[in-house]
């Protein structure tokens, strides 16, 4: 398999850890979106929506979306498994993890940041301004879904699940922009449970052979 990426993209960051927590290899090809890598016309024939990440199979066929990647894996690796059995404990896993990925990130992904910034002239401090807004009133809603459930070390019982593929990223691009995470308790210990775990180490963005400062 191959995992077209950019270290720093969230989305991109979700498949690794769950390439890692299955043990799936695979060669990373980087796909740096800040120089616009992604509009190039190679990368552009392969991903209709110009986005990353983008898995491409053993026999060529590609696959993009983070959540819908990472549910394939789940579905063909079964083991660890990512969604736990039961209908209601599934729909509690993917309530949690659309709450960051259909909820949070969409508001201050890079081609967001940068529309503010070119197209509506936002100065830098109010961009910042807007990004650490609207994660951390995500994180506030996350923590309350969490604090309705039973206690549990990860986002969803005693192993890493979809939801937890998710979080980790959003911790990491909130501590980027200086987002305040004080009084989010849960939240945070599952974030620090999951970091404790080499999948989470071995995913994350500086470990990414693409890495930069």
């Amino acid at each position: 398999m191959k995992l077209y990426n950019y270290f720093r993209s969230s989305a991109s960051y979700r498949v690794r850890i769950a390439l890692a927590l299955k043990g799936l290899s695979y060669e990373y090809v980087s796909v740096h979106l800040a120089k616009g890598e992604h509009k190039q016309a190679d990368y552009a024939g392969m991903a209709a929506d110009g986005l990353v990440p983008l898995l491409e199979l053993e026999d060529g066929t590609r696959l993009s979306q983070s959540m819908a990647i990472i549910e394939y894996l789940d579905d063909t690796h079964p083991e660890p498994a990512l969604l736990p059995a039961g209908a209601l404990s599934r729909a509690r896993v993917r309530a949690l993890a659309q709450s960051i990925a259909c909820e949070i990130h969409p508001l201050n992904n890079l081609r967001v940041l940068k529309y503010l910034v070119h197209d509506l002239k936002v100065e830098e401090d109010a961009k910042n301004a807007w990004y650490r807004h609207w994660v951390r009133s995500g994180l506030e809603a996350f923590e309350r879904q969490l604090a309705q459930q039973p206690p549990s070390t990860f986002c969803w019982g005693e192993t890493p699940t979809l939801a937890d593929c998710c979080l980790v990223p959003q911790i990491y691009n909130a501590q980027r922009f200086d987002t305040p995470l004080d009084g989010l308790p849960r939240t945070m210990a599952v974030h620090d449970a999951c970091m404790a775990l080499p999948a989470f180490q071995a995913a994350q963005p500086s470990a990414c052979p693409d890495a930069a400062a």
